[in-house]
């Protein structure tokens, strides 16, 4: 007996800020003409339950529009999967060498291919700013002594005293869950003589961070682009650089290449790794 499938795509699996696989952070992007119902593509994420999973719709070949799921809901800004929705893009689907994400409230994220492959991705500036008020779930969540707490749009930015916290800390999660939407990124400047702190990390960086997002079904992301658009900023304004390369220090580990640029935009480059090419039918 033949089986009608209403829907059948092609899905690929990157990961995301890494040049070796099992490392960085692995999105799932399916590129279609038009959208899947919301419904669906919730589902979907749900089903590869990675950190995000992207869906692109083709304007021409230059333009696209991008979305991106966590596996219980849309998210507003995801880097790592517009990484690897732009590595599959000009891999498979473009002979551009510069694309433009036209994205819901941010704007167009200008996003080029370098000649070894390194993907460069212009995003607009989410700085942080410093408070002084934050909710005392978040000192009881966190085990570490810290410096100072920024606050963006996104998420609270806590500046540690070391690396070493950095690497040690081991959060409270369901206290973070109860911050809800606002996520929680640790942070210190690398100030050790190391080259590399982790096994991971290959080359010398100016910062590392973690990242943690359980409110929306992501307990420790790997390596998150879109938090580096206020991270890079509030180290450049600390270190005095506008050149930085930024090592997000979870257990898969990423690394994160980012340089300041003019009416408060940032380019934030990484690489990317195919691990996996497959078929939906839905």
């Amino acid at each position: 007996m033949r089986i009608e499938w209403k829907h059948a795509m092609k899905m690929y699996q990157v990961d995301a800020f890494t040049q070796a696989l099992f490392q960085g952070n692995p999105a799932a992007v399916i590129i279609r003409d038009d959208w899947l119902a919301d419904d669906l593509m919730q589902k979907i994420a749900m089903e590869n339950n990675l950190s995000e999973t992207a869906f692109v719709k083709k304007i021409d070949d230059t333009h696209y529009e991008i979305r991106w799921f966590s596996p219980n809901t849309e998210v507003a800004f995801c880097g790592h999967a517009t990484l690897a929705s732009a590595f599959v893009l000009f891999q498979d689907f473009t002979a551009e060498k510069t694309i433009y994400f036209h994205v819901k409230n941010l704007g167009i994220f200008i996003v080029s291919q370098a000649e070894d492959g390194k993907i460069q991705m212009n995003f607009p500036i989410r700085r942080a700013q410093k408070v002084t008020e934050y909710p005392d779930i978040l000192r009881q969540a966190l085990s570490k002594p810290f410096k100072n707490v920024y606050l963006n749009s996104q998420a609270y930015i806590v500046e540690y005293e070391t690396v070493e916290d950095v690497l040690s800390e081991q959060p409270d999660l369901n206290l973070l869950q109860q911050l809800g939407e606002i996520r929680t990124a640790i942070t210190a400047q690398n100030d050790t003589v190391d080259v590399a702190i982790t096994a991971q990390a290959t080359e010398k960086y100016d910062c590392i961070s973690r990242y943690f997002a359980p409110a929306v079904g992501i307990n420790e992301d790997p390596a998150t682009g879109s938090i580096h658009t206020a991270i890079a900023p509030l180290w450049a304004d600390l270190l005095d650089k506008t050149e930085l390369v930024a090592y997000q220090a979870s257990a898969r580990g990423g690394v994160l290449y980012c340089s300041l640029k003019d009416e408060e935009r940032i380019e934030i480059s990484g690489y990317g790794k195919l691990y996996m090419v497959a078929e939906l039918y839905l």
